[in-house]
């Protein structure tokens, strides 16, 4: 039995604790599967890449045009653009491994490859990829695992060769016809990157509206703009799916009314499930949520002493960012027992990169509304500011949402280009507790920045 002073399970934000701060611990790493985690390998930086290109692409087509610009696109290089990607980023998770694994300045850490599952108190048994067992007991020990695709059973069970957010990026040719079961962040990233770059795009949506999550506002203009681009299919069902040679048909109910839709590529983007239960917390002390998330205090304490979670296998957010968040938080509590700090999850902000952009923090008007706030709203296009003329941009907006009494900022909403950046302005004044007036009179904006589309929806609160 081997044991250590802190174990941590999972390389993605988990890795972060493996810190010059942590020298004087013997620690083991345990990764199941591709060193560094699903962000850097199969999750935000790949598929940002990927977004980058595909947003050339649909800007050479349409957007030149428009501007009196002959620009047009004659067509994408599949395997150059995916090879460009993964020829980045494979390098980075395989150096990472190598790094832990076979450092110098690592002779504290023993990196288990394999999956673990726990098997008594503080003790954690691993199936190592190599065919052998390790049993590894900890002082303390960090949950870090993230979480992993979740497949309805109708494509589970099918025998259909489906594929996911793990997958699809590394395909070896482009679809002639994509399917997309599901219209979440994933489903409308990866669906427009391969739409823009010449597939055509069928998307089953089980509601009524594409990112039905986001504010109302936003959900229908984004649902209206890849209405205008793809076949969208809301409030769908899917009953079956077949595969016959190279074809798949998935056979689904459409407000009721049975539709059947055939094409090369099936991507099943129905969410992701945390990996608590696949790790048997259970048996060492840790509960975990209905819905399956590992339950922790806000200094990021499992119900289990000396074991801590952060990340997805906790979080529903499901972002990195929030995931750095609270590694930084475990860092600091696991250094200094008796000074511990809590994690601040007052403004969790998130982007969705298609074409067009969105990107939010804080409430949306019905959760303001339902809070019992009195609720002002503002609602400005980028076509009003002079940069957004410039763009001939008369469909993106940003929308704010105040307390009138307070008059705090609680939500921020954006749709169009660079809306992940534009929301940054607005977290800040949120997060220091700025008044909306303060935000819009407290600065200089920039004339004529794509900024002032800000300015101008904080004026009119």
């Amino acid at each position: 039995m081997n044991h250590f002073d802190l174990l941590i399970i999972g390389t993605g934000s988990g890795n972060m604790l493996v810190s010059p701060e942590f020298a004087d611990r013997r620690i083991a790493l345990v990764e199941r599967d591709v060193f560094g985690g699903t962000c850097l390998n199969k999750g935000c930086i790949p598929s940002k890449m990927f977004v980058y290109a595909a947003e050339l692409a649909e800007l050479a087509a349409d957007k030149g045009p428009t501007l009196g610009v002959h620009t047009r696109f004659d067509g994408a290089d599949w395997p150059a653009i995916r090879d460009r990607v993964f020829s980045r980023i494979d390098p980075i998770a395989e150096g990472g491994e190598e790094y832990r694994t076979n450092s110098d300045e690592q002779e504290h850490v023993t990196v288990f490859k394999g999956s673990g599952r726990f098997t008594g108190d503080h003790e954690l048994t691993v199936d190592m990829n190599n065919g052998s067992t390790e049993v590894i007991t900890a002082d303390e020990i960090v949950l870090a695992a993230g979480a992993r695709i979740s497949i309805p059973p109708v494509f589970a069970e099918s025998g259909v060769d489906y594929l996911t957010s793990d997958t699809i990026m590394r395909i070896d040719a482009l679809p002639e016809h994509l399917i997309v079961i599901g219209g979440g962040y994933i489903g409308a990233e990866l669906g427009n990157v391969f739409g823009s770059l010449g597939a055509k795009v069928t998307i089953l949506n089980r509601s009524g509206s594409l990112l039905r999550r986001e504010d109302p506002d936003i959900s229908e203009r984004f649902t209206a703009a890849y209405a205008k681009k793809y076949d969208v299919l809301l409030n769908a069902s899917t009953t079956s799916v077949e595969q016959n040679g190279d074809e798949i048909t998935v056979h689904a109910t459409v407000d009721g009314e049975p539709v059947s839709i055939t094409g090369d590529a099936l991507l099943v983007a129905t969410g992701r499930v945390p990996n608590g239960d696949e790790l048997n917390v259970a048996a060492t002390g840790v509960e975990l949520d209905e819905d399956g998330y590992v339950i922790t205090d806000p200094q990021m304490r499992t119900t289990a002493p000396g074991i801590w979670a952060l990340g997805d296998i906790t979080n529903p957010a499901q972002l990195k960012h929030t995931a750095n968040a609270e590694a930084r938080i475990v860092s600091h509590n696991l250094r200094n027992p008796d000074d511990l700090r809590d994690i601040d999850r007052r403004i969790t902000p998130h982007a969705v990169f298609g074409h067009p952009q969105v990107a939010a923090a804080g409430l949306t008007e019905p959760e303001a509304v339902a809070a019992g706030h009195r609720v002002v709203t503002a609602v400005r296009s980028y076509g009003d500011a002079a940069y957004g003329w410039a763009m001939e941009d008369g469909d993106s907006v940003c929308k704010v949402i105040a307390d009138a009494d307070t008059r705090l900022l609680l939500g921020a909403h954006i749709i169009g280009p660079q809306a992940s950046t534009l929301i940054q302005q607005l977290i800040q004044g949120m997060a220091f507790g700025q008044t909306v007036d303060e935000m819009a009179t407290g600065q200089l904006y920039i004339h004529p920045a794509l900024t002032e589309v800000v300015e101008q929806a904080l004026l009119d609160l």
